[in-house]
């Protein structure tokens, strides 16, 4: 079952979609937050509509897609801010959504990775109860390195790596704002505090090395990593393909899902 609603945030009236369990009875289900991935410019959650439903259903949990605001009208930290507020909103309204407001998740894929990730790391700094999982699959992490220097096995974007420059300067226009720890999450301090990160990574990705760097980084610091290199596999492999290489995954971010929410339980 899908529940269109529109939330009121601090950034703008923001439409999310609340995708139910089909046959479910269960009271106070977990939730997901999913963030599409677009580069921080384009695309919107109907995008994600199958992945949604997929999720849902295999999770046995509430999937709620939310539509963040788009640079550059709405450039960094506002997404970030956004998506607190919905957070919020969540927890706020939890008996009415049939949500259990202990077990929340969060993920996203590209710059929805991106915006997960600084998510939790903004509540850590405002020592707030971190999500139970947080999803990052191809995520962009590194504002700070050029795209040019990035290993883009895209010919034409190898080629041409001021279109990517662009892009990043639609979310981040301001100095100083490519290192910031919330626009690049590779830049962050962090702490075992933070929610445990299944991390899913391209072999074919010219955000890859950002990717393992984070890992790494978070398991360093002590925070439970579950990384996985997909062999073969290009930017956005987990909606664009191989098919079965995105089934693989699509299996793995619901079972990870299903399995934090047992755990908190017990």
């Amino acid at each position: 079952m899908k529940t269109d609603v529109l939330v009121e945030t601090s950034v703008n009236p923001t439409p999310v979609s609340l995708y139910y369990p089909l046959g479910v009875k269960q009271k106070k289900l977990p939730v997901y937050i999913n963030l599409h991935g677009g580069a921080f410019i384009m695309n919107e959650k109907e995008m994600d509509d199958p992945y949604c439903r997929f999720l849902a259903n295999e999770a046995g949990c509430v999937v709620l897609n939310v539509d963040y605001a788009k640079a550059p009208e709405f450039p960094f930290p506002k997404p970030i801010e956004q998506v607190y507020d919905i957070l919020q909103w969540v927890k706020g309204r939890a008996d009415e959504l049939n949500i259990d407001a202990g077990k929340i998740m969060v993920g996203g894929q590209s710059s929805g990775g991106n915006i997960a990730a600084a998510l939790c790391l903004s509540l850590e700094e405002k020592e707030e109860d971190q999500p139970l999982l947080q999803v990052l699959s191809c995520p962009m992490l590194d504002f700070v390195t050029p795209h040019g220097d990035k290993p883009e096995p895209d010919k034409w974007r190898a080629r041409y790596p001021q279109v990517a420059h662009f892009l990043n300067l639609c979310y981040v226009p301001l100095k100083d704002q490519a290192e910031h720890p919330l626009a690049s999450p590779v830049r962050a301090e962090v702490s075992a505090s933070l929610a445990p990160a299944l991390i899913l990574i391209a072999e074919f990705d010219a955000f890859r090395p950002e990717a393992e760097c984070y890992a790494e980084k978070l398991k360093t610091a002590g925070v439970s990593v579950q990384d996985v290199l997909f062999e073969g596999c290009s930017h956005a492999f987990t909606h664009l393909g191989p098919r079965e290489r995105a089934e693989e995954a699509w299996q793995l971010i619901a079972m990870k899902i299903k399995a934090a929410a047992a755990l908190e339980q017990n």
